[in-house]
């Protein structure tokens, strides 16, 4: 399994890198698409969060790029030079690649472990990559074998029994510090994706009667609406908003700021120093960060979840070995049969031709003979299966370990050309 992974996250990043390297779905369908051109026998998927900018690539010998060609290209989508992130990257390959992926999609390496929203985060990630065509072989087994242990671990543990989000940890532990009751505020929610979404239907879980609905396309706004709740705004209502609010959560996927501090302060005279709380869940950020210096201003990002979300780990950490558990044996019940799929063939050839070759000597030999006893013709026979197997133990062990390894292709090549196997 040749497969490579680059990246930042919320686990050793800072929260100034995760914006730098941030993608909007554009952006990724773009990069993936210029890495097909320029490495167009490699693999790739690229997950872009919240929380976590991750370049999943395979490929066969020196069709696979390096994972600082990674880290390049990384960088060069978004015009940043390589060495202001190379320290700030995690690699792996093989094995530690496969076991993180698999981390990941489980929610083990999350803010909020247990959080559901990654797992249909990786889904759409891999199909973007999909319908682009950057995927092959290696990332669709790593990819459909995520999703099955992602599935086990919600079917056979209690790790997202009361599951958890980013949204859910914001509201529930920031906002409600600060409001009591969410009935009779003004709730504003900037963005109708898929964190939006689920952060309308916890404000409405909470009590939240008046909630609206902006987003830069009306329609998609509307179309929440319609399925939680709320009331849909149009994009030019949202400087009015920002004068009525008592509670933001901004979730688009910009690509820059929505609020800068020069907008926020027009709406500040009209506010007449009522409080105002800002969630800011966007990477980047939505909101600029000074706007957090203003009076009666409460703003918080996602960086700012971490306490909340260290309490969370504490309490699902009794459920944290079972989905541990299920990680390890699946990475190496997937490495075993990556193993297979890579090795079987050419050893069941050069078997297959050991095999012709001794019953060729085998006849030659007992032609030559004569009539030879039962007795005598099996021991002579069982001769030639001894010395054909201790022949080819050392190259097929060393094969193995190969695979094992994850590394198989440059021994099974020489293989193949070395006794002249066939495709």
């Amino acid at each position: 399994m040749n497969l490579h992974v680059v990246g930042v996250s919320h686990r050793g990043s800072s929260m100034d890198v995760l914006e730098r390297l941030s993608l909007s779905p554009q952006q990724t369908r773009d990069a993936l698409t210029r890495f097909r051109e320029h490495h167009p026998e490699a693999e790739a998927v690229l997950l872009s969060t919240c929380n976590r900018v991750e370049f999943y690539s395979a490929g066969e010998g020196s069709a696979a790029p390096t994972q600082d060609e990674l880290v390049e290209f990384l960088a060069q989508c978004r015009d940043i030079p390589a060495g202001e992130i190379v320290d700030h990257v995690f690699r792996a390959n093989g094995q530690e690649a496969v076991e993180h992926l698999f981390r990941v999609v489980c929610s083990l390496d999350s803010m909020v472990v247990g959080e559901a929203q990654i797992l249909s985060q990786v889904k759409t990630a891999y199909d973007e990559a999909n319908d682009i065509g950057s995927t092959g072989p290696q990332t669709h087994e790593a990819f459909q074998a995520a999703l099955r242990v992602a599935k086990r671990v919600a079917n056979e543990t209690r790790l997202h029994q009361r599951r958890t989000s980013i949204p859910s940890v914001a509201v529930g532990d920031f906002a409600a510090a600060v409001f009591e009751r969410f009935d009779n505020k003004c709730n504003v929610l900037i963005g109708a994706g898929e964190m939006g979404e689920e952060t309308l239907q916890y404000l409405i879980d909470q009590g939240a009667r008046d909630v609206r609905i902006v987003n830069r396309s009306f329609d998609r706004a509307q179309q929440l609406a319609a399925r939680l709740g709320g009331i849909p705004q149009m994009w030019e209502d949202l400087p009015n908003l920002l004068i009525h609010a008592d509670l933001i959560v901004s979730t688009t996927g910009a690509e820059e700021s929505i609020v800068s501090l020069a907008d926020f302060e027009k709406a500040e005279k009209e506010r007449s120093g009522r409080p105002l709380f800002i969630l800011d869940l966007a990477i980047p950020r939505d909101f600029d960060p000074a706007i957090g210096e203003c009076e009666s201003v409460y703003l918080y990002g996602i960086g700012d979840l971490e306490k909340a979300a260290e309490a969370n780990r504490a309490e699902r950490a009794e459920h944290v070995p079972d989905a541990e558990r299920i990680i390890a044996e699946e990475t190496q019940r997937f490495l075993a049969e990556a193993q297979h799929r890579a090795t079987a063939p050419t050893i069941r050839q050069l078997k297959q031709q050991a095999a012709q070759l001794r019953d060729e000597e085998l006849g030659r030999l007992m032609n030559k003979l004569g009539p030879v006893e039962n007795g005598m013709r099996d021991e002579i026979s069982q001769s030639f299966d001894r010395l054909i197997n201790k022949l080819l133990h050392p190259p097929l062990e060393s094969l193995r370990d190969q695979a094992q390894e994850g590394s198989p292709h440059r021994l099974l090549k020489a293989l193949k050309e070395l006794f002249r196997l066939k495709d």
